[in-house]
């Protein structure tokens, strides 16, 4: 997809590279990969110790990583001109900063228990980042309900239903202008493969499934022959015999 498309799908790819990014240099960060930055040392003293927990080891810093996303993704955006250009450049910033807020929006408290016999006496917290696989969820969420706006993009990004328009965008929300292409067909000029002769899962009610990669068209099956080696042993001495194993499976690819 072409990045200034204005799709869903280039929202969704400018969020999760922007989470990528922020996830990667905080995890360098508290690492010690990086002289720029380290743990979050605004947490070391403090906690609660009247419900007998206070911070310790290493929280996940994301300010530096926040600050690093914003230098690197969002200021050459800021760069271009042009009517069309200022106006997509401004929602594909707002959408690298939804990427951003799902980074910091999924951090945790983890624990160490501390204590006679696994007794949980004093506990020592840390803030950590959620998984980026977790992040990724979540943005596949907010893809799925992201919010057209208007194309006549000025500085202000408005919803393109007049009906929603006094509902505020969050800094969560995607936003796309253009409705999307067909991915099911090929078209050269986008770059779009198209599903044709993709490989299938018959059984998968998932996106690998016959029913929605085919897009309807149905599929064909054919059987692959697969032969190797097997039930391999060692032989004093010094050879390993071997037995030629052959199977057959069912392929399915799209029509």
């Amino acid at each position: 997809v072409h990045c200034f498309a204005g799709t869903k799908e280039t929202a969704f790819i400018y969020a999760v590279t922007s989470a990528g990014l922020v996830h990667s240099v905080t995890r360098s960060c508290s690492a010690g990969n990086m002289t720029e930055c380290s743990c979050d040392t605004s947490l070391r003293h403090g906690g609660s110790a009247s419900e007998g927990w206070h911070w310790g080891g290493c929280s996940d810093d994301i300010h530096y990583g926040m600050s690093f996303s914003r230098k690197f993704l969002d200021v050459p955006l800021k760069n271009l001109t042009g009517k069309s250009g200022s106006g997509l450049a401004a929602m594909n910033r707002h959408n690298n900063e939804a990427g951003r807020q799902a980074v910091a929006k999924l951090m945790s408290v983890d624990c160490r228990c501390h204590g006679v016999s696994g007794s949980c006496a004093v506990k020592t917290c840390w803030k950590t980042m959620s998984s980026f696989e977790k992040i990724g969820r979540f943005l596949k969420d907010k893809y799925e309900n992201s919010i057209q706006i208007s194309d006549r993009l000025k500085k202000k990004l408005r919803r393109k239903e007049k009906s929603q328009r006094k509902i505020p965008i969050g800094k969560e929300d995607l936003l796309y202008v253009n409705k999307s292409p067909n991915y099911c067909v090929e078209d050269q000029k986008l770059g779009i493969p198209g599903t044709q002769g993709r490989e299938c899962n018959r059984t998968s009610e998932g996106p690998d499934g016959c029913n929605l990669l085919c897009c309807g068209r149905g599929y064909n099956t054919h059987v692959v022959r697969h032969v190797e080696r097997c039930e391999c042993k060692f032989v004093w001495c010094c050879y390993v015999r071997c037995r030629r194993c052959e199977t057959m499976t069912d392929v399915h690819t799209c029509k």
